[in-house]
């Protein structure tokens, strides 16, 4: 992901159709600035966070701050411009995930952090980058419920537990020696996880049936013609066979394993006019959204795919649902580099806005008008 860069969005008349809601100015929408650029950022788990205040964890990036340049911030809903506590990285972080007892963070020089949600230094235990682990960025990272999962543009993928002594151990699963590179990992269950990213597509792994990979989907770029890169994947939390993937181009697309060669479009340029496109640029993450209403009755013998919120390089957080027009949240004048849905309270999100800010959208039915 390239998060240095700056990117305007494109205003060419009649370019989208979307519904829209009220925009950035609205009470529905607060930016708080920071000092410094703003990776990544996660709602902290409620089984974590103060039980008088709502909190954020957030990949800060300052090159003016010499070797504390990137670091992990533990930040107040109330104010995120005033940290309760930051531990620093020994390089910019590339991934960043929680699990009810632990904050993770993945760097460009291929390390692993564990932190205690009050990122007490004491407590934090790590797997150093180098050539027993990943030799670059690790971009995918994911927990699984007993470990987490590491895959890296090096083409490795890890499974990371506990030693028993303290220590974090991770085991190999795969090296692509660097005919792949992975940009996502993500559990679906505790033997199951997805990954993607250049030369590669979307794996889907079994570990009771080895270390190895039991489906894969090329997905869908360009009809086919040219190959894409995957920077995102997220499993449906009620339906573990069925994922959705945010790449380049715009794309966005599901992949239900019951027929992995049948992956369907939810957005894209190139599709013969079957989707309509939210975005040319690069989706950064796409996140199944348990918000949005769906038009249609989501059953168990459903073949529907439920709602998706996505953002993107050039500064578009929308949320696409098959068969409908995406329905356009906030159109920034730079890249969201990151966002997340508060689990307990799914009504609010959080971004990451490339010009040095946190942005944190409460989305309400009578903020919601169809242009």
């Amino acid at each position: 992901m390239v998060l240095a860069s700056i990117s305007l969005r494109a205003q060419t008349p009649g370019t989208l159709n979307l519904q829209t809601s009220v925009m950035a100015d609205s009470p529905s929408f607060r930016r708080h600035p920071l000092a410094a650029s703003v990776d990544l950022v996660r709602w902290l788990s409620s089984s974590a966070a103060s039980p008088s205040e709502r909190l954020l964890a957030a990949a800060i990036y300052d090159p003016s701050s010499g070797p504390a340049a990137s670091s992990i911030h533990l930040l107040p809903l109330s104010d995120p411009t005033s940290p309760y506590a930051s531990l620093p990285l020994p390089s910019r972080a590339t991934a960043l995930r929680c699990s009810p007892a632990a904050l993770a963070a993945a760097t460009s020089s291929g390390s692993l952090h564990l932190l205690p949600p009050s990122l007490d230094s004491d407590a934090a235990v790590a797997v150093p980058g180098g050539a027993g682990f990943h030799v670059g960025p690790v971009r995918g990272l994911d927990f699984g419920g007993e470990e987490w999962v590491t895959a890296g543009e090096d083409g490795r993928v890890h499974a990371v537990g506990g030693g028993g002594d303290g220590r974090l151990v991770a085991r190999r699963v795969w090296d692509g020696k660097g005919m792949v590179g992975y940009e996502a990992a993500r559990w679906a269950s505790p033997a199951e996880f997805a990954t993607g990213g250049a030369g590669c597509g979307v794996q889907w792994w079994d570990r009771r049936k080895g270390d190895a990979v039991v489906a894969q989907c090329n997905g869908i770029w360009g009809r086919g013609i040219v190959t894409g890169m995957v920077h995102s994947i997220d499993i449906n939390p009620s339906r573990k066979h069925i994922c959705v993937v945010g790449g380049s181009s715009g794309t966005i697309f599901a992949w239900d394993l019951r027929w992995p060669q049948q992956p369907i479009p939810l957005s894209g340029v190139g599709f013969n006019g079957t989707t309509e496109p939210v975005c040319e640029s690069e989706v950064w993450e796409v996140l199944f959204d348990t918000y949005t209403q769906s038009s249609d009755i989501i059953s168990s013998a459903s073949s529907k795919i439920l709602p998706v919120m996505m953002c993107s390089e050039d500064g578009i957080l929308a949320v696409v649902e098959q068969d409908e027009r995406p329905l356009e949240l906030l159109a920034e004048a730079c890249a969201i580099n990151s966002f997340d849905i508060d689990p307990q309270n799914p009504s609010d999100v959080v971004c990451a806005l490339e010009w040095e800010s946190i942005g944190v959208l409460t989305r309400g039915r009578d903020t919601m008008a169809e242009e």
